[in-house]
């Protein structure tokens, strides 16, 4: 008689948990999975799918402009919003039901509830009652963070609620200045909302090169979208016509929708990690080893909840090698060095690697190769755009340490730096390769003039 109801029981059918439940199964291990909402957790469902989908849509208006200047006469153009969003749930719809038969078809078995672990070993499933089980995988990822103490939060909403607005406002504040605030500022500026981003910092998308920074902010604000920093909420009042966000600064801003992106926090709660003795982090994430193996023996963590990369392909592959060390008899770890990251403003943005920043506090003394310029695309145009590429380079190996872009196609151009990047390539490598032309991306590989920042001088 088995002494456990199952092998694994995995808590949440993301991507990270969904790669792992079926790489076990199918290595014979029996697997239960629990997921309280749809199957495909925050990418999928609410996440980089749907906002890839709400991007694309949004692009059309900037296309429609630019086109006259190639000659195209461009008629009235409408967007219906219902038609999307019920032309979108159809796609989320079917991209769900294939993890579903992914998992099926693998042999491992769903359950649809919250799980709650009781104990180092048992898990208790909401309307489905308590399983025993020898490995416990913790896979639920993250949820939006709100400011609950905030005046008026009441009126706000965050990224979920934004894929199933209603109807498109005619005006929106978006408080926050990471990623997924730039991409939603750029969303409902391209369909035509009167879009505020405004956040707390200096600028925009703390954590990336300072260059990459500013320069998305410009661009972002010609574009139409009003960017104002250095100040939050204070409150948010409901009227007759909407609603009012007060800030610190004194300042006002009224609006239709307030949307809060101000980051993301570890789906940890009423989960009953504490009750099996795992440890958290002060910022609730799961706290895990190379192997993502908590400090519980038989108790492992991949994506989000573990707060170490929050990007899907990480969580994805943090599972994988979850499957091969614990199933498949292959130790793997995950190396979470060069993971390139791409941003879906308006312009997009690629990133691989350490900031000018970074490089030069982890390396000391760096060489800098940059470039702004304006797109060959935008030439029959009156856009006023320009693109930003720039090289981080290890003056005393040459090795190339950081690659950012910020332009067009620059998510597709960052993902085979990454690959260069990842081996180990030097800059006078990087420079024998020949220039694909005429390109965006040839900016790259054709950088030849070291750049000296303001204020550095030849000592930098």
């Amino acid at each position: 008689m088995a002494k456990y109801d199952c092998d694994l029981f995995v808590l949440g059918a993301g991507s990270g948990g969904v790669r792992a439940a079926r790489l076990a199964a199918m290595s014979g291990a029996k697997v239960l999975v629990a997921e309280e909402h749809r199957v495909g957790g925050t990418c999928v469902i609410r996440g980089c799918v749907p906002k890839k989908f709400m991007v694309y849509a949004s692009e059309f208006a900037h296309h429609f402009k630019m086109a006259e200047g190639y000659g195209w006469t461009v008629g009235e153009s409408r967007f219906d919003w219902p038609g999307f969003i019920a032309e979108k749930d159809k796609e989320i719809a079917r991209l769900s039901g294939i993890y579903v038969r992914n998992l099926q078809n693998a042999g491992a078995e769903l359950v649809h509830g919250k799980a709650r672990l009781v104990d180092a070993h048992t898990v208790e499933v909401e309307g489905h009652g308590t399983v025993t089980a020898d490995k416990i995988l913790v896979a639920v990822g993250a949820r939006p963070w709100m400011p609950a103490e905030l005046p008026g939060v009441e009126h706000a909403i965050s990224s979920n609620e934004a894929f199933h607005l209603p109807e498109l406002p005619k005006r929106i504040v978006i408080a926050g200045g990471g990623y997924i605030a730039l991409e939603f500022a750029g969303i409902f500026n391209g369909l035509g909302v009167d879009t505020t981003l405004v956040h707390r910092g200096p600028n925009v998308l703390r954590g990336f090169d300072d260059d990459v920074r500013a320069h998305i902010s410009d661009e972002m604000e010609k574009r139409g979208i009003k960017v104002i920093l250095a100040t939050q909420h204070a409150a948010i009042e409901k009227t007759a016509t909407g609603f009012v966000s007060r800030f610190t600064n004194g300042h006002h801003c009224e609006s239709d929708v307030v949307m809060f992106a101000l980051g993301r926090e570890p789906y940890v709660e009423g989960l009953g990690l504490e009750a099996a003795g795992v440890k958290l982090a002060e910022n609730g994430a799961v706290v895990v080893d190379d192997y993502s193996r908590t400090n519980v023996e038989n108790i492992w963590a991949v994506g989000d909840v573990t707060n170490r990369i929050n990007l899907t392909p990480v969580a994805i592959r943090e599972g994988h090698a979850f499957a091969d060390t614990v199933f498949n008899d292959r130790p793997t770890k995950f190396d979470h060095e060069m993971v390139a990251s791409a941003v879906f403003s308006q312009p997009p943005i690629g990133s691989v690697g350490l900031s000018e920043a970074d490089a030069r506090h982890k390396l000391g003394k760096v060489d800098i190769y940059l470039a702004r310029f304006r797109p060959m695309k935008y030439a029959f145009t009156s856009s006023a755009e320009r693109s930003l590429v720039k090289l981080v380079v290890e003056a005393a190996t040459e090795k190339v340490v950081g690659c950012h872009v910020v332009g067009p196609d620059s998510p597709e151009i960052i993902q085979l730096a990454a690959v260069a990047m990842k081996m180990g390539v030097t800059k006078s490598q990087w420079d024998s390769t020949c220039a694909v032309h005429p390109t965006l991306a040839e900016e790259l590989v054709t950088l030849r003039e070291k750049y000296t920042p303001q204020g550095l001088g030849q000592a930098a």
